[in-house]
């Protein structure tokens, strides 16, 4: 298969089941987290089984930008070598789409004696910050957003400053983890505490205080939903990044709809990633829960919900508000694509997404309607949808290079399984 991507994909179901094995690209969430902090760390760092994909690539080249030294050995191999502190950029920090990267920094680069503004392109324009934004302003941090989207303006110190400071995460985790993970180089200890209940997937905090502590960071996890951590900054240590268990969700749904057997190489109960609860969700089909809450692996939530159209039976999703501000609405993508799939076959209603779910789908593969699959930029909606086509015939997924993100081998690996795909107009 050509490393230039067509314009879309059409897939031919394959009528079989589906085995064989599949390694899983690195970690996106962890790999992120990995390079921050081995940015922030002086020495030479060494992270192994790392994503090499265009979210990190962007990472990577924004802490380039600001005097890390970030070597690739190889094709899962970061080797990271710093001062354990970042320099003022000669420019903004371009970060496309990348949610992970434009929030970790835009804590992190308070701690640069300097002013820094982080940005990205029109979607993550879109997505919210001002949450992070207000939490850096309450620590004394001049970090300043008109839009309460990026771009970011901060003018930094040369410390995270200490105290106490509250943060509402109801929006995404992502707010805590970059106020964590910048918390170690302040001038005193800090206190990261939730204002309210409402926290978005609380696991990905629990993957970012085990890096902080591999990375030598001295955190205490209170039960009052608050977090005290001391400014012991970061040692480099060489650091190995678990498969991504987002990206495995996929192997699960393939499992699913034809009946076949991945072997990833990692049981999913070894995950440390929340997505990996999507596991034994799939592996109820077809008869998975009427009800299932997203809140806490909402990246699988468009994977379940692709396989819920071929269920026996309706499954309503819940806790799931927060996929509205993520690389795309896609409460409301997921919801027009099954739609385009059948009409009727999805609503939603107020933040819940209701999958109408038809076995009779599963016997479509004979059929000779079209399904032009709209990704809206969105690396999941390409790879969640193409599954739908392991069943139904005439369905093409366009801009299937978006899924370069953070799964770039991703149709190579269908193929790979004998997935027919077509390059399409």
């Amino acid at each position: 298969m050509s490393n230039t991507l067509p314009p879309a994909y059409t897939i031919t179901p394959p009528n079989r089941p589906l085995s064989g094995r599949v390694s899983p690209p690195g970690s996106k969430s962890i790999t992120n987290r990995a390079l921050l902090l081995a940015a922030l760390a002086d020495g030479t760092s060494r992270l192994t089984g790392a994503l090499k994909s265009k979210d990190t690539t962007l990472m990577a080249r924004a802490l380039r930008d600001m005097g890390v030294v970030v070597e690739e050995p190889d094709a899962t191999t970061f080797l990271v070598t710093s001062t354990g502190r970042l320099q003022a950029p000669a420019a903004p920090l371009f970060l496309g789409n990348a949610g992970t990267a434009t929030r970790f920094l835009t804590a992190a680069v308070a701690t640069i004696d300097g002013t820094v503004v982080v940005d990205g392109d029109e979607d993550m324009r879109l997505r919210p910050i001002r949450p992070l934004v207000d939490a850096l302003r309450a620590l004394g941090i001049n970090a300043t957003s008109p839009s309460g989207c990026p771009p970011v303006t901060i003018q930094g110190k040369g410390s995270f400053g200490q105290g106490r400071v509250e943060i509402d995460a109801s929006l995404s985790s992502q707010y805590v983890s970059a106020l964590l993970m910048a918390a170690p180089l302040g001038s005193g200890p800090i206190e990261v505490a939730l204002a309210g209940k409402d926290i978005g997937a609380r696991g990905y905090v629990d993957l970012t205080l085990a890096a902080m502590r591999a990375f030598g960071a001295e955190v205490e996890d209170r039960e009052d939903g608050s977090w005290l951590v001391q400014p012991t900054g970061y040692r480099a240590t060489d650091f190995h990044v678990e498969p991504d268990a987002s990206a495995a969700t996929y192997l699960w749904g393939i499992e699913a709809l034809t009946g076949g057997k991945i072997d990833l190489g990692i049981a999913a109960e070894t995950f440390s990633q929340p997505d990996a609860a999507a596991q034994p969700v799939l592996a109820q089909f077809p008869n998975m829960p009427a009800v299932i809450d997203g809140s806490q692996m909402q990246d699988a939530v468009p994977t379940i919900a692709v396989v819920a159209a071929f269920n026996n039976h309706p499954v309503r999703f819940v806790g799931i508000a927060n996929l509205r501000v993520k690389e795309t609405d896609r409460i409301r993508a997921v919801a027009n694509e099954l739609n385009r799939l059948r009409p009727g076959l999805a609503r939603e209603e107020g933040d819940d997404l209701i999958v109408n779910s038809d076995p009779e789908l599963m016997n479509a593969a004979h059929r000779n309607a079209i399904s032009r699959i709209e990704t809206y930029h969105d690396h999941r909606i390409a790879m969640s949808f193409a599954l739908a086509g392991l069943r139904m015939g005439g369905v093409t997924i366009l801009d299937p290079a978006c899924t370069g993100k953070t799964y770039p081998d991703y149709w190579q690996m269908l193929s790979a399984l004998g997935v027919e795909l077509t390059p399409a107009g």
